[in-house]
């Protein structure tokens, strides 16, 4: 991203929640917020961006994440964790919809320092107030140690944790990447939801194409894909640092799994992994 400017792709990724609400009524993922902390000019590009086919298969990847993390989320909650993550937060708005707040769940939103600040402003202009459950801890995941501002924001390395982390693996160095894996692994009964995408080898001729297009155009805006993981690398990686019941699901399984309306792509696309840290 920009030096001093928020995300433009925690926007795009907001923009595309608010659509879902709105063109699939919420069907996968509601978010009564969604469109709320959007910014003018974010809210009156809606109608252009949701009149483009092309950019159902994102929204609706998008929204199946959410929910998944969600879910997974309130498994957790279930079994007595009370600590919430949203490692690069963007505009999630889990913590304006915190359900889990009357019985103790705090929620930590990491992010970079701009981006940060200006949804604290978006959160202002939309009449909102900052709930007393959540902390904000502004971290550059590639200069800063994540372990060290949390615990300064008030995180206890001690206690069960889940950590949602949605939108930021493909755009972080692979180093960086391992370290917060790291870090999580940690944290005693510890849960991580993330995304990430495969190399474009992987993919055929025209769906690859269509991704390094859009990889090119987030270069332009200042944030790079860096790194493309296989799934059978990364649930070595993961293994190799004692996570243990590993879920990983494909696009066209999450499909499957939320939206069975939706025909399923042959095509392959972006993933969403759950892994367990067990004490």
């Amino acid at each position: 991203m920009r030096v001093g400017q928020p995300s433009s792709t925690a926007l795009r990724a907001a923009a595309h929640r608010a659509i879902h609400q709105s063109l699939e009524g919420g069907a996968i993922f509601k978010d009564p917020f969604a469109v709320e902390i959007l910014d003018e000019d974010t809210r009156a590009a809606l109608g252009e961006i949701a009149s483009d086919p092309a950019q159902r298969p994102l929204r609706l990847f998008l929204a199946g994440r959410s929910r998944f993390s969600d879910e997974a989320l309130a498994a957790c909650v279930a079994r007595g964790v009370r600590q919430v993550v949203v490692l690069g937060a963007g505009l999630d708005t889990f913590a304006l919809r915190n359900p889990h707040a009357d019985i103790g769940v705090r929620v930590f939103e990491v992010d970079y320092p701009a981006t940060q600040q200006w949804k604290r402003e978006q959160i202002a202009r939309a009449g909102l107030a900052i709930p007393a459950s959540l902390t904000f801890a502004p971290v550059d995941f590639e200069r800063q140690s994540l372990g060290k501002e949390l615990v300064a924001a008030g995180f206890n390395q001690e206690a069960p944790a889940f950590f949602q982390w949605l939108g930021v693996v493909p755009y972080l160095s692979r180093e960086a990447i391992l370290a917060t894996l790291d870090f999580i692994a940690r944290i005693p009964d510890s849960t991580v939801v993330f995304d990430y995408t495969e190399p474009f080898e992987n993919h055929p001729p025209e769906r690859r194409a269509h991704m390094m297009e859009a990889a090119r155009r987030s270069a332009e805006r200042g944030e790079p894909w860096l790194s493309f993981f296989v799934p059978a690398e990364l649930m070595s990686i993961l293994r190799g640092k004692g996570f243990a019941d590993i879920e990983d699901l494909g696009f066209a399984d999450m499909l499957g799994h939320f939206f069975a309306a939706e025909p399923r792509p042959s095509a392959s696309g972006g993933h969403v992994v759950r892994a367990e840290r067990p004490c």
